[in-house]
């Protein structure tokens, strides 16, 4: 079992034929992937590492059922993409794209939770359970680095990520499933709608949170933790310590408003919970050690 994709899970990737699509298309069926379409208008008939591609995802779709959408189209196509996909029927969506106009990131949110279905990103890498698959734009050496295991990881951050789950290798433990909700303001899914999932997969025994400065998705995490709606071990690395107050970050989503969003404030708040904290990347693998005895 893992969260959100596994060897098992059938893949349809939107945007197949441009240049970013098929080459992570490739990468993505060499890390085990099981992609069975791919979806480009006026290119159906055509294939892509051998992946058939249709005109929509609903030609795809009655040909090859897909679960998950991968998204790999440019911002202004992005809402139509999503929409596309969830027409089609498909509930689970990871689109890349950053930059999408905030009335639309609005509207694919609305539009997924209105149908009970997921949308990881945008601004984001994607999402691997290494060892079974990945979606999204991680390269395919990262398997070296990111060692199959039982800590799940969620990230806002692709700048830290890759830091922070080295130290979580070199601690001596490896990923279950990593996913990177994105560094929008507005991401399709939040960190605390995405616990139920690492709660109750059995092959995740911790959870490490790479959050930053800004928004409120990690106090969420923390009252989810104290009405238990997540019990396992928590390990939290916040960015942007040193960040002078007031400073706008890049991401769209690292603001600071509303009493919220501070890396003092989350850092209270997930300890308060009963979350470890981590001051520097390099102490993840040792807090790790001790939240699991």
């Amino acid at each position: 079992m893992s969260v959100f994709i596994d060897r098992n899970t059938s893949v349809e990737v939107q945007g197949a034929t441009g240049k970013e699509g098929a080459y992570w298309l490739k990468h993505m069926k060499d890390m085990g992937t099981r992609v069975v379409f791919g979806v480009t208008p006026g290119k159906e008939g055509q294939d892509v590492d051998g992946v058939p591609v249709f005109h929509s995802a609903r030609r795809g779709m009655k040909a090859h059922p897909a679960e998950l959408a991968m998204l790999f189209v440019p911002p202004r196509f992005t809402k139509d993409a999503v929409f596309e996909a969830l027409d089609a029927g498909i509930r689970k969506i990871v689109t890349i794209a950053e930059g999408v106009p905030l009335h639309e990131l609005i509207q694919i949110r609305k539009a997924a939770l209105s149908c009970g279905a997921m949308v990881i990103g945008g601004n984001t890498s994607g999402v691997i359970s290494p060892g079974k698959g990945m979606a999204g734009c991680i390269p395919y050496w990262i398997e070296r680095v990111y060692r199959k295991g039982d800590i799940g990881v969620m990230t806002r951050s692709g700048s830290l990520t890759n830091e922070v789950t080295a130290e979580v290798v070199k601690g001596g433990f490896g990923i279950s499933t990593l996913i990177g909700v994105g560094g929008d303001s507005i991401p399709g899914t939040r960190f605390a709608e995405l616990l139920p999932l690492y709660e109750q997969d059995q092959e995740t025994k911790a959870l490490v949170i790479i959050g930053e400065l800004g928004g409120s998705m990690e106090e969420e995490v923390a009252e989810a933790m104290e009405a238990e709606i997540f019990t396992k071990p928590l390990v939290a690395f916040i960015g942007g310590r040193t960040a002078p107050e007031g400073k706008r970050m890049g991401h769209a989503g690292a603001i600071v408003s509303g009493g919220k969003g501070s890396v003092a404030g989350k850092v209270a708040a997930l300890e308060k919970a009963g979350g470890l904290t981590a001051a520097k990347p390099s102490q993840v693998g040792g807090l790790l050690r001790q939240a699991l005895g």
